[in-house]
């Protein structure tokens, strides 16, 4: 097909052309032949090219194929959740590795009974999970929803329902260093009660038995937290029919049980028994007649001995009761010290009377009266 145009405006990029009907065309002037000025006519020829359209869309059709099997082909994988082993407060869930193809992880969550547990940390890596702290014999359901930029994606629901505490079958242990007949005796005992016995220290080992406490299988059970108890807890299990507590089976508790006296040392005695009231000494008896001011009475002493049972409480009222006491029996030997005083000068002031009489020289014989009974009686003689 041949159009014949003529040049209008000319400009370095682009050309406008006219058409017979008074169209305008914008034309690239690179494409005009050389020389091109205002007015001329150009004549274009437009065809149609039939062998570069079908290899262009050949092309286009390999980048789209291209595209789709790169990003298009494969989607990230639905999780599919299962129980592994379940006890009486505790599950342990585990999943098959995530399938991400082209599309980059967002989160992958724990549901349980429909509400969020958490986030799994290191999903990609990390392939199952345990649950502790549930109630006994109680129904649970669980499922992971997986949350990537090609899309969300739920597993099927897990229904889990913990053990009675008659059921054992979900107990799970690892064994450590045991002599060889008692390794055997404690298989034998946990196939019994219908437990599980497992070579390595796992997510969902529930206890680890051993007598001795080294060994990396006994450092990777204190990492996880792991009960680490002697084979006696197995036993007593058996025994009752029942899980029992670890408390008092844990490797390095006490066993129960007060020493004997085969067992303890012969360089050890027995603490005396203390002292009662009868063993304690009594006070000196005071061999002076009379009262000692120093000495308390026979009540005081008595007073304390009682007090001395117990020394922590009534030490300051015993030395303040006993310096009263002190006091007092001081003062009832002054008052009878003055009183024979008193009694003295009565007795001396008697005698002074006649003695004046009888050694009045100067007087007459005539003067002087008879004597008196107690005229030859002397100051030692008066009795008192």
């Amino acid at each position: 097909m041949l159009v014949s145009l003529t040049v209008g405006k000319v400009d370095a990029g682009v050309t406008v052309l006219l058409t017979p009907d008074k169209r305008l065309i914008e034309f690239p002037s690179i494409l005009l032949p050389p020389n091109i000025v205002s007015g001329s006519i150009v004549d274009i020829t437009v065809a149609r090219n039939h062998v570069s359209e079908s290899e262009s869309d050949k092309q286009f059709a390999a980048l789209q194929d291209q595209i789709l099997s790169a990003f298009g082909a494969s989607e990230p994988s639905t999780p599919i959740l299962r129980c592994r082993n379940a006890t009486q407060t505790s599950v342990v869930l585990e999943w098959d590795p995530i399938e991400l193809a082209t599309a980059n992880l967002i989160s992958l969550s724990l549901y349980r009974n429909g509400q969020k547990v958490g986030n799994i940390p290191q999903p990609l890596h990390m392939y199952s999970t345990k649950i502790s702290g549930l109630a006994v014999d109680t129904e649970y359901t669980f499922h992971l929803v997986l949350r990537t930029t090609a899309g969300t994606m739920s597993s099927k629901q897990v229904v889990v329902r913990t053990h009675k505490m008659t059921d054992l079958s979900g107990v799970t242990i690892t064994i450590g260093i045991l002599p060889a007949q008692m390794r055997e005796s404690l298989a034998a005992a946990v196939e019994r009660i219908g437990a599980k016995v497992v070579d390595s220290v796992r997510i969902d080992t529930t206890h680890f038995v051993t007598t001795e406490g080294r060994g990396v299988a006994w450092e990777k059970a204190v990492e996880n937290n792991i009960p680490v108890v002697r084979p006696e807890w197995v036993t007593a299990c058996e025994e009752s029919g029942r899980i029992l507590g670890v408390t008092k089976f844990y490797l390095d508790a006490l066993r129960p049980g007060p020493p004997s006296d085969a067992s303890r040392p012969s360089n050890i005695t027995p603490a005396a028994a203390p002292q009662t009231q009868k063993d304690l000494p009594t006070a000196p008896s005071s061999a002076q007649n009379g009262v000692n001011k120093d000495t308390p009475a026979k009540g005081e002493e008595k007073g304390t001995e009682e007090d001395g049972s117990d020394e922590g409480e009534d030490d300051k009222d015993d030395k303040s009761s006993q310096t009263e006491e002190k006091a007092k029996a001081k003062s009832t030997d002054e008052q009878k010290m003055r009183l024979e005083d008193k009694e003295e000068q009565k007795v001396a002031l008697r005698p002074s009377k006649q003695a004046t009489v009888e050694d009045d020289d100067s007087t007459d014989d005539e003067k002087q009266p008879a004597p008196s009974p107690g005229d030859g009686a002397s100051f030692q003689d008066v009795a008192l």
